[in-house]
């Protein structure tokens, strides 16, 4: 418990507890002047009866107050929650962005390596074939070289 709610429960039980035991001496009828005329009542019951009233009034103010705080409170997380809805599909788009530019970036690389691959590729089959070409040329030559031909002669 707070000091403050410790100190005014303190003092309602201190005026509850002085009313309670004086309660006669609050009932004594009194004349009462109320500045344009006087009655005759019991003052200290008045005087109780208007210091509850008060309490009753500021406990009313106290509860309308938090009941706003509360409110206001409810409504900020309403929004804070929107945007944090918000912010999470942001990222999850981003994400996705981000996704998809990597998947066509990549898509991109295989292209390049796919085209590389396929130059690399022509070009070792016609070295290749230029490799048979002369691989043939000089069995030519040897064969005619062992059947005792010698192209020079020719």
């Amino acid at each position: 418990m707070k000091a403050r709610t410790a100190l005014l429960v303190l003092i309602v039980a201190l005026l509850g507890y002085l009313a309670f035991f004086n309660f006669a001496s609050l009932a004594q009828d009194v004349p009462m002047s109320l500045g344009f005329t006087e009655i005759h009542g019991p003052l200290g019951l008045v005087m109780l009866a208007l210091s509850a009233l008060m309490a009753a009034i500021f406990l009313a103010y106290v509860i309308a107050m938090q009941a706003t705080w509360l409110l206001e409170v409810r409504s900020h997380n309403k929004a804070l929650q929107a945007q944090r809805e918000l912010a999470e599909k942001a990222e999850v788009s981003r994400f996705t962005d981000l996704r998809g530019a990597l998947d066509d970036k990549q898509q991109q690389l295989e292209k390049r390596l796919m085209e590389r691959m396929d130059a690399l590729e022509s070009h070792l089959k016609a070295r290749a074939q230029e490799s048979d070409n002369v691989h043939a040329a000089y069995i030519g030559q040897l064969e005619e070289q062992l059947r005792g031909k010698k192209p020079e002669q020719e």
